[in-house]
């Protein structure tokens, strides 16, 4: 079971237990199995650069070369911005307590994408919290499951069910290119046209 994300609302601290929403559980899901003419269930093979040989499950491997080719390890490796500059790493939300003192409207929650949805679970209420929560409060702090270079956006609101939940997102980049420009509208009749332009249907 996932460790319990620690939350502190008015000078109390909170243990919400996550469950993940995906959409095997709202919809269930169906798998395919292939069999060979046996009855044996067939693998995934991978097809390797000959054309010939293929490599079973559990064959191939990532690895990270440096520029000379050298092997390097996952251990090695330090994020760095374009300027060449490391990049602090974050630490996981569930290694300290999230303070709950940032709200954000919901025209601010739609401007992300959200990719992850968690179900929290209290093993006693907190009143104050579901109080906030139930005048339509939506809190937003860094979230990062693991750690890692940077947080993504955590919210924590409640759902028209009654149930709390945090959703996890990126904000949404969209860029204004301008406004939609009418097209331009040519006569028919113009006797301006290039008769270059025009079918010779004595040559079809």
């Amino acid at each position: 079971m996932a460790k319990p994300l620690s939350v502190e609302f008015h000078g109390e601290v909170f243990e919400l237990d996550l469950e993940k929403v995906d959409r095997t559980k709202l919809y269930g899901y169906v798998e395919s199995e292939v069999l060979d003419e046996n009855g044996k269930r067939c693998e995934i093979g991978t097809l390797t650069g000959d054309g010939h040989s293929i490599v079973g499950k559990g064959g191939t491997a990532l690895a990270y070369l440096s520029p000379d080719g050298l092997w390097r390890k996952k251990t090695e490796l330090q994020p760095v911005d374009r300027q060449g500059d490391l990049i602090p790493p974050v630490k996981s939300t569930f290694d300290a307590t999230v303070a709950l003192d940032r709200t954000v409207s919901i025209d601010d929650f739609l401007t992300h994408n959200v990719h992850l949805i968690y179900r929290l679970k209290a093993e006693h209420e907190p009143t104050a919290l579901m109080s906030e929560l139930k005048k339509g409060t939506i809190f937003q702090f860094p979230f990062s499951y693991r750690g890692g270079v940077e947080a993504s956006a955590g919210f924590l609101l409640l759902g028209s069910d009654g149930n709390v939940f945090l959703l996890v997102g990126t904000p949404t980049d969209i860029e204004f290119i301008g406004l939609k420009s009418p097209a331009a509208i040519v006569d028919g009749n113009d006797a301006s046209a290039d008769d270059d332009d025009l079918l010779d249907f004595s040559m079809v």
